[in-house]
């Protein structure tokens, strides 16, 4: 009988102070760490062998005017606890993993259901390339141009019918070919879930590409959810289900550890994480001792999406 692995508590995972920490006493000459740089960068020098250019045309009406972080430092530096919970995990384990066949499966409360290959998904998609700010929910950020195309557009071809009230997604679920699946870090499938008027949002998009190529299998190929003005979280990566319902979807870490990730996460430097501050950001590829920046609501968005939750109050439905 194989031996059971122990669930691992949310609140265990190494918090981003004392992972950063760590990190700086690596790279401050540790043997260990030069080894564990080596191979992340090994990981990210370029895109995987089949990263084909997209075709896609520049959105500069949703892109952010900010230099964006290097190819290297995106796709080297993941949360994605389907391939591991270190940062560097995903960038090495996810390298073998298939994306075709890809399909989704389309439920609920739409007049259009069914189990669509990712071609018919992504059939009559112009794709765009747009530069967003990325939050996560740890305190660091990075600036991304993703190629993707807008969800409304996805979803307005299924027909939600006026019982639809959220949408919910739902990653693949394959602990063979997703390794830290076979952790109960996390109970698997991974589940997101939207509003229904911040899924149709024109902001909110959905990813297949990251610089031009195929997105990275460590960042969600070959389908992902990108929601700028909330926590990275929210992005759901490599995408099996969308399901409309009338009642709120039950959401993964929400489930998790809910008094410190709920279901809206919008960013707000005013609600800290029980463990950290979030008034603050760190950039990805800053020098170490660089000052933090100072984290904007929502993201830098707030013009476009804070009449959304408009009466709300945003501590309570953080």
């Amino acid at each position: 009988m194989p031996t059971r692995v122990p669930r691992i508590a949310p609140s265990e995972i190494t918090p981003p102070e004392v992972w950063f920490s760590r990190r700086a006493l690596l790279a401050g000459g540790l043997a260990a760490g030069v080894s564990a740089l080596t191979r992340s960068a090994e990981a990210a020098e370029g895109p995987p062998a089949d990263a084909s250019p997209l075709v896609y045309t520049a959105n500069p009406r949703y892109s952010v005017s900010e230099p964006p972080n290097k190819y290297e430092e995106i796709a080297s530096y993941n949360n994605f606890y389907e391939f591991g919970t270190d940062k560097d995990d995903p960038s090495r384990n996810a390298r073998a993993f298939r994306t075709r066949p890809w399909s989704v499966t389309v439920d609920g409360e739409a007049e259009v259901r069914g189990n669509f290959a990712l071609e018919d998904i992504l059939k009559g998609q112009a794709l765009e390339e747009r530069i967003y700010r990325f939050r996560c929910v740890e305190a660091w950020s990075l600036v991304v141009p993703w190629v993707g195309f807008p969800l409304a557009s996805l979803l307005a071809r299924f027909k939600p019918t006026s019982r639809a009230k959220y949408v919910e997604f739902t990653t693949l679920y394959d602990p063979n070919r997703m390794p830290g699946q076979r952790v109960g870090v996390l109970e698997w499938p991974y589940v997101e879930g939207l509003r229904m008027d911040e899924a149709m949002h024109p902001l909110t998009l959905m990813v297949v590409g990251l610089y031009g190529r195929v997105l990275p299998n460590q960042d969600g190929a070959p389908l992902r959810l990108i929601v700028p003005w909330k926590y990275g979280f929210k992005g759901i990566k490599s995408i099996v289900k969308i399901r409309f319902t009338e009642s709120q979807p039950r959401t993964t870490w929400a489930l998790a550890t809910p008094h410190e990730y709920g279901f809206y996460a919008n960013v707000n430097p005013a609600v800290d994480h029980p463990r950290w501050s979030q008034a603050t950001e760190r950039r990805i590829g800053a020098p170490f001792l660089a000052a933090r920046r100072p984290t904007l609501p929502f993201n830098g968005y707030a013009d476009q999406v804070a009449s959304l939750y408009q009466g709300m109050d945003l501590r309570r439905f953080f």
